[in-house]
């Protein structure tokens, strides 16, 4: 079955291919890209479970909710900027927008609405700060990295922004306040998406290049993106061994982390001594994923 004949659609009086007008679930969920949301709101809900302090049961719901309210509006006005530019890469052009399975103004009116919930629930239910920092990460997103994505591979690190701040988030909406615990837990999201994104970009740098992003791979070439992607590894791993220090976590995730960290050193030294692969590309963003998962898991299980 053609994967459009199950949803009711209008065709364009000008003879354009038909849309969706009553989208699916599933092409819901693919456009709030359900996995990063999901992390996103886990990692928000660390940074809570590691801050001093409880919000009680009912707050702690609206903080996540806002929060998956605030990270799918971001993803879908993502989406709906780079329609286009989604259907000339191969690991994009089946979603929803680019495959004309969803009109553009539904998603457009999602994203709105999502972002319009979103903060005044974390505002009135959490606190102002916490809000205030949702909307920033919101703003440096869509506004920000999204267009600067087909200008200059800097977009990365302004990217990595928004991508660290729901930790902290979760720490503000205990404490109330900005505070060094709560930028390690920044740190350690803002440092790992890097080099996360830099084997993405090496792996699928064919796939970037289709699309026009200026990604580092395809601006400056694999090998440099790999001496970055190690440097960035080095300061990510140094930053993780932070939490004991900061008083957050016991000896045993000061051990955890260093083994992962040795792990993921490895791979980073693997793309500055030998041919830099996609191969090797792929078994690294691999590898950053489980360190990052078993990572925070070190940090829930032995803080203190």
């Amino acid at each position: 079955m053609n994967p459009v004949e199950s949803h009711p659609i209008a065709v364009d009086p000008a003879g354009v291919a038909p849309v969706v007008v009553f989208p699916s679930v599933r092409d819901l969920l693919d456009l709030i890209k359900v996995r990063i949301t999901s992390m996103v709101v886990f990692t928000t809900a660390m940074g809570l479970w590691l801050a001093p302090g409880s919000i009680g049961g009912a707050r702690t719901i609206l903080l996540l909710v806002g929060t998956a309210l605030l990270v799918g509006s971001a993803n879908t006005l993502n989406c709906w900027y780079e329609r286009e530019t989604d259907g000339l890469m191969l690991r994009t052009r089946n979603r929803p927008l680019p495959a004309g399975r969803m009109d553009p103004w539904t998603a457009l009116s999602i994203g709105i609405l999502c972002g319009v919930f979103a903060i005044p629930i974390l505002a009135l239910a959490i606190n102002p700060l916490t809000a205030l920092l949702g909307a920033i990460a919101h703003a440096t997103y869509v506004l920000v990295y999204t267009p600067l994505k087909r200008v200059s591979h800097w977009a990365l690190e302004i990217g990595a922004i928004p991508g660290a701040i729901p930790p902290l988030m979760g720490w503000t909406a205990a404490t109330g306040a900005l505070s060094l615990p709560g930028w390690f837990l920044f740190g350690i999201l803002f440092f790992w998406q890097i080099p996360h994104f830099l084997a993405i970009a090496i792996y699928l740098e064919e796939d970037y290049r289709r699309g026009g992003f200026k990604v580092f791979s395809v601006e400056r070439g694999p090998r440099i993106a790999a001496r970055w992607l190690a440097f960035y590894t080095v300061a990510l791993v140094a930053v993780s061994l932070l939490a004991q220090p900061l008083g957050l976590t016991s000896a045993a995730y000061t051990g955890a982390a260093a083994i992962l960290g040795c792990g993921f050193l490895a791979f980073a030294w693997r793309g500055i001594a030998g041919p830099v692969a996609g191969a090797w590309a792929r078994r690294t963003m691999l590898y950053s994923i489980a360190w990052l998962l078993t990572l925070m898991l070190s940090l829930v299980a032995f803080s203190r």
